[in-house]
């Protein structure tokens, strides 16, 4: 695998200050360049931004079946390093956000073993933050 880059992607929010406080103050985010409608904030190290757009009543959630759970798609988020995730667990529990999948351990004793875990944000995104014990196993069969 080649050098790794900070990726971009920009999010629909439809209350911009309500998706901002989450970011900035329970993710963890630095804030960087705004307007009264995006905002962009480090996640770690990624370019991530909040854009408004209106919400839309007729947005279903779709799932798909991952290891007897399921998985909200479209999802994003982050592969953290192993402390990193537990760490923001214990956050995100402190600040009590409601879990869609609960933190676990995902294919234990296998290849691609991980930790996962699945929330919403405020504005209804479907988040993903995992971590590998062995990063290299990350792509495994």
């Amino acid at each position: 695998m080649s050098k790794l880059t900070p990726f971009h992607v920009a999010i629909p929010v439809h209350d911009v200050e309500l998706a901002r406080a989450f970011y900035r103050d329970v993710i963890g985010c630095p804030e960087g360049r705004s307007d009264e409608k995006w905002v962009d904030f480090n996640l770690y190290g990624h370019q991530f931004v909040i854009h408004y757009k209106p919400k839309d009543p007729h947005q279903e959630t779709h799932t798909n079946d991952v290891d007897g759970h399921n998985v909200p798609v479209p999802h994003y988020g982050v592969v953290l390093e192993w402390n990193d995730w537990e760490e923001l667990a214990v956050k995100l529990k402190e600040h009590k956000v409601k879990f869609l999948i609960e933190p676990y351990i995902r294919y234990e004793g296998l290849p691609g073993e991980q930790a996962t875990m699945f929330f919403l944000d405020p504005c209804g995104n479907a988040l993903e933050f995992k971590a590998f014990k062995d990063l290299g196993m990350m792509f495994a069969k």
